[in-house]
């Protein structure tokens, strides 16, 4: 029968990557067109541009393995290791690892990863019941790559160790706004922080991240200020326009302000364990497991995928 992955974000990929290389026969089943997740890449006007995660950073060999493969390939390339920091004493800036960025989007670094997989997308799944089951087919064990809240939305009464764990997450919403510009009116820049303030917790240069220097800017907000647009994230685009123009002391205004809303940004608090996984064979991987970075994700469904096929074996 094989394990069936829900959710094709890095976590997932990298859980199925693990088991089919462990010879476990494993297909993912992903709700979206697309693989990739919050590392979300979109097009507006033909050129990509990350909605989701920033950027990523490498500690772990094994991932920096990984990171390597996607360095050679072109597929990924190392960006900065040193960003702003907005306060209210100033600006100032912090040094620290080497954040990663994708001239194709971080997105396309999933699609890698899934390379050679059986991924379905378009395939939203309804149910996960014991046996395990997914949709009233049986498996042999599930794997939930997402969000603590939305797997309790398919978690069946009965599968009590998954839904404690999941009922154990509390996520933070986010919107991100994707801003375009007549042309590049800011002192040069990465990255930044943005502390105390109202509307950003992130700014980047997207035109420095791609590496292209066109004039785009990618803010990310605060939860709190997500909170206010939960039906419609495009009435928020005039407050960030605002914020970032007053952050940034533009003269000039966006030409044009895309909005995601993120319901399940980050989680509130990092998780002690590194994944989940009960008698039952249900599984749970995710950035949720460990401080919220893309190493995280990839580092938890990996381990639960190997720590999945030694149970089946």
């Amino acid at each position: 029968m094989g394990v069936v992955v829900v959710g094709a974000g890095i976590a997932g990929v990298a859980c199925a990557r693990a088991l089919a290389d462990s010879g476990i026969a494993v297909r993912v089943l992903e709700r979206a067109p697309v693989v990739g997740g919050r590392m979300a890449t979109k097009r507006y006007g033909g050129r990509r541009v990350d909605i989701g995660a920033g950027y990523f950073t490498v500690s772990d060999d094994r991932f920096a393995a990984v990171v390597t493969r996607w360095q050679g390939a072109g597929l990924a390339r190392e960006w900065t290791d040193t960003l702003a920091v907005h306060s209210a004493g100033g600006v100032s800036h912090t040094t620290g690892p080497v954040r990663w960025a994708a001239s194709g989007g971080l997105r396309s670094l999933v699609a890698d990863l899934a390379s050679g997989l059986d991924v379905v997308t378009g395939h939203a799944v309804e149910w996960v019941g014991p046996g395990p089951r997914v949709d009233d087919t049986p498996t042999d064990a599930v794997v939930l790559a997402m969000p603590g809240p939305q797997a309790l939305r398919l978690l069946d009464l009965r599968l009590g160790g998954a839904r404690t764990a999941a009922r154990a997450q509390d996520w933070l919403p986010s919107l991100v706004a994707t801003l375009e510009y007549p042309t590049r009116d800011w002192a040069p820049f990465h990255g930044a922080f943005v502390n105390d303030d109202p509307v950003l917790t992130t700014l980047f240069d997207d035109g420095s991240r791609r590496g292209d220097d066109a004039p785009v800017l990618v803010a990310h907000t605060g939860d709190a200020f997500a909170g206010q647009y939960v039906a419609a994230a495009a009435a928020a685009a005039e407050d960030v326009e605002a914020a970032v123009r007053d952050l940034l002391h533009l003269s000039e205004a966006a030409v044009r302000v895309h909005v995601h809303r993120w319901t399940f940004a980050r989680p509130a608090t990092p998780g002690t364990a590194t994944f989940h996984l009960d008698d039952d064979l249900i599984g749970i991987a995710g950035d949720a497991w460990g401080s919220p970075k893309v190493e995280t994700a990839w580092l938890s469904g990996t381990l639960l995928g190997e720590a999945l096929a030694t149970r089946l074996r």
